[in-house]
């Protein structure tokens, strides 16, 4: 039996990434229809019902994905490569925000700023822990503090995904304080 955090991370490629990988289709919201979902994993030898399904759903510490109401559709929260619209709300950031990244990563971001690159959206944190723990998965990190407000006050859009990952399309050198 493949454990949890095994399913966990292939539902997040599949539900953020590929889903041709598991030949499913995910709707213009990026919800996939469960019942089609567990069939699919099941024939690809992971050992999932729903019961599985709402128990990764509800522990995954990351808070990655979302059940609907009935249980009958699924999809990740956020960090989508495909083109999906998961319905997010442009909220006021607080003053600042933070990024994690690796810390060779340092001089293009200087450059261009952040930019999305392959995702939807560049992926911002309220406080440096979590910013560390991102960047920390690129190499030795580096936190890089965010003027959100001013960003904000100067026509920049953000919203706040539904597991308070704060999400803006890009951050422009200028807003970025380089330690």
């Amino acid at each position: 039996m493949k454990n949890f955090q095994t399913i966990s991370r292939f539902l997040s490629l599949v539900l953020r990434h590929k889903p041709h990988e598991l030949g499913i289709v995910l709707d213009q919201n990026g919800w996939a229809d469960v019942p089609e979902l567990l069939q699919k994993m099941q024939q690809k030898g992971f050992d999932i019902n729903l019961e599985i399904l709402q128990t990764i759903v509800a522990n995954n510490n990351k808070q990655r994905f979302k059940l609907n109401s009935d249980a009958s559709k699924i999809r990740a929260n956020q960090g989508h490569s495909v083109a999906v619209d998961v319905e997010l709300v442009e909220q006021l950031p607080p003053q600042v925000l933070y990024h994690g990244t690796a810390i060779n990563n340092l001089e293009s971001i200087k450059k261009n700023g952040l930019i999305s690159q392959t995702r939807l959206y560049v992926h911002l944190s309220s406080n440096q822990t979590s910013a560390l723990a991102v960047g920390q998965r690129h190499g030795k990190a580096v936190v890089l503090t965010i003027r959100a407000a001013e960003m904000q006050q100067d026509g920049y859009i953000f919203y706040l995904s539904e597991n308070q990952v704060w999400l803006s399309q890009s951050v422009p050198a200028q807003y970025i304080e380089f330690v």
